[in-house]
């Protein structure tokens, strides 16, 4: 069964409700950032994936200005290969971090992030693109697929970059194969292969987070997903653990041991950097923000702004503009 309760929470967090995936990129009504959803219409079959060289065209927004910062609603990961010698790293804008990605290095979009491409970057190499709900729930548990603490530039040594390769290789030639086996049978033999690149990749990526023991934490897990889906109008640690059954002793145990802070402060910095994302790419009146990210009076909002970050949202604005 594809995973419905991952999918809505990719809805919610791109602020976007049951659309059809071969419409083409729209303003989010909530937030004012473009998106772009998934192009179901150019894969082959109608697959929920995509993949294929960065160079043939970036299917999603063919013709559109993805310089400027937009968000995904599906996930996309860019493996870099065959830039020419003294080629320049691609430098690419993930949730205001910059990242420089080179030759034999991964960048992991995920749904809902906010991103820019570099204008004037060589984007080279492989491009993976998925379809929230492609995946059963069982394969985006073990693979983190909505694994937003972990790190979005990967960088394999040469043993598990040959291996990357040559799962992401096979699984280009499984998805253009269209002649030797029915829809049905493609489409599984396409989410098997995908599972087992996914596999290696998030090991790589745990790694790299020195986070692989939060993968087994399905307490921290379910309240991750909770947040992501309800950080916009639920601050409250009591109630999420509420819903989810969890004593807030236990909450508070299972949040600590994986991320080293308490489940009001993971509430507050995904709240911090939505409100930034806003602030930063967005024309919203600030009370506006505040409303979207749970704060009805504007003065609130400021005062809890200003505390986490140490400056006011007018003043955050303006150094970015």
């Amino acid at each position: 069964m594809a995973d419905t309760r991952s999918q809505a929470d990719a809805s919610a967090r791109t602020g976007a409700s049951s659309r059809a995936d071969t419409s083409g990129p729209y303003e989010d009504g909530r937030t004012g950032i473009r998106t772009f959803p998934f192009p179901v219409d150019l894969s082959v079959l109608g697959v929920g994936m995509q993949v294929g060289p960065m160079e043939a065209g970036r299917g999603w927004h063919l013709g559109e200005q993805i310089e400027r910062v937009h968000r995904i609603d599906f996930h996309v990961v860019l493996l870099f290969r065959g830039g020419p010698a003294g080629h320049t790293p691609v430098r690419h804008m993930i949730d205001f971090d910059e990242y420089e990605a080179g030759d034999g290095e991964i960048l992991w979009i995920r749904p809902g992030q906010v991103h820019r491409f570099s204008a004037a970057a060589d984007y080279r190499g492989t491009a993976l693109i998925m379809q929230p709900g492609f995946l059963p729930r069982a394969t985006v548990e073990a693979t983190g697929l909505y694994r937003y603490d972990l790190p979005p530039l990967l960088r394999p040594d040469p043993a598990q970059l040959t291996a990357l390769e040559d799962s992401l290789a096979q699984l280009e030639r499984e998805y253009v194969d269209t002649g030797t086996l029915p829809l049905s049978l493609h489409t599984a033999v396409l989410r098997h292969t995908l599972t087992a690149f996914l596999l290696r990749l998030a090991h790589l990526a745990a790694g790299a987070a020195d986070t692989a023991h939060e993968q087994a934490d399905s307490t921290f897990t379910r309240f991750r997903q909770a947040v992501e889906k309800g950080f916009a109008t639920n601050h409250s640690v009591s109630a999420y653990a509420d819903a989810l059954g969890y004593s807030r002793r236990t909450l508070v145990r299972a949040v600590r041991a994986a991320t080293g802070e308490t489940p009001k402060g993971f509430i507050d910095k995904r709240v911090v950097l939505e409100a930034k994302r806003l602030l930063a790419h967005t024309d919203m009146p600030i009370g506006r923000i505040g409303a979207v990210v749970g704060f009805p009076d504007a003065a609130n909002f400021s005062k809890f702004f200003t505390q986490h970050t140490g400056t006011t949202p007018v003043a955050f604005r303006a150094e970015l503009r």
